[in-house]
């Protein structure tokens, strides 16, 4: 199960947010690149990059930032996220290198895109579902639609995504734990991988992941806890790997 370390652009910034409030951020760095380097040293296998200001705007705002972290670590696979609405945005991020884009609101909105996305970047294509009650969240978190995540995430069985990163916005950035039940609901209905998302907080949440990952769960997603330091990053991917390997 793959630890992957969240790089939120606002500004040109590294922040996290809090329920996904873009008045509710703190400021980490004000230089991302470096902040990559500090995860890539500590052994990240993947990046989860994020262009909060793209999810508002619904086109990228943090594009240059992006590019600058794939130019710096060419060799680290790279998914993000934020603001990609339309087939130009996501080969625009695949053409500069990017490993994985995540489609978050127009996987709600438009889901024929997603399929229009997988035939042309076959294995590249992960959708965010961000959920509140079950609920599925779009615009930046700023809507919550009537769909149920799982519900809507059974439509895209078949079409060759890569994987389904599914947030608690409840539990984001709030250092309560994950919703563990929630996350293997969705993972058990659904044949593709599932990376959790939204409120890893120690390595007891890393561990209890690990328990629980043969129902599909290939990943988790943390951010705060690493910037506040209540998670090693090289500590949680190397308890991921023995326990795993451990039970193969």
């Amino acid at each position: 199960m793959l630890v992957i370390p969240a790089i939120d652009l606002k500004a040109g910034q590294c922040v996290r947010l809090r329920q996904g409030r873009m008045d509710d951020d703190t400021v980490f760095s004000d230089d991302p690149v470096t902040v990559a380097g500090r995860w890539v040293a500590a052994g990240a296998k993947r990046l989860h990059l994020v262009d909060l200001d793209g999810a508002f705007a619904g086109e990228p705002r943090n594009a240059q930032v992006v590019k600058a972290i794939r130019k710096a670590y060419p060799d680290l696979p790279l998914q993000v996220g934020g603001g990609i609405r339309n087939l130009e945005t996501a080969e625009a991020y695949v053409n500069a290198g990017v490993s994985y884009i995540i489609i978050g609101t127009q996987a709600v909105k438009a889901p024929a895109f997603v399929s229009l996305l997988c035939e042309h970047f076959p294995g590249q294509v992960i959708v965010g579902l961000d959920a509140k009650d079950g609920k599925v969240a779009v615009e930046g978190w700023a809507e919550v639609s009537e769909q149920e995540a799982v519900t809507l995430a059974s439509t895209f069985e078949g079409l060759g995504v890569s994987a389904i990163v599914y947030t608690d916005i409840s539990r984001d950035g709030m250092m309560q734990g994950v919703n563990t039940p929630a996350t293997v609901s969705l993972a058990e209905a659904i044949s593709i991988p599932v990376i959790a998302s939204g409120g890893v907080t120690n390595i007891d949440d890393i561990r209890n992941l690990c328990d629980v990952a043969e129902s599909g769960i290939s990943g988790a997603i943390v951010g705060r806890a690493l910037y506040e330091g209540s998670l090693d990053l090289t500590e949680a991917q190397q308890l991921s790997d023995q326990l795993l390997s451990n039970r193969r």
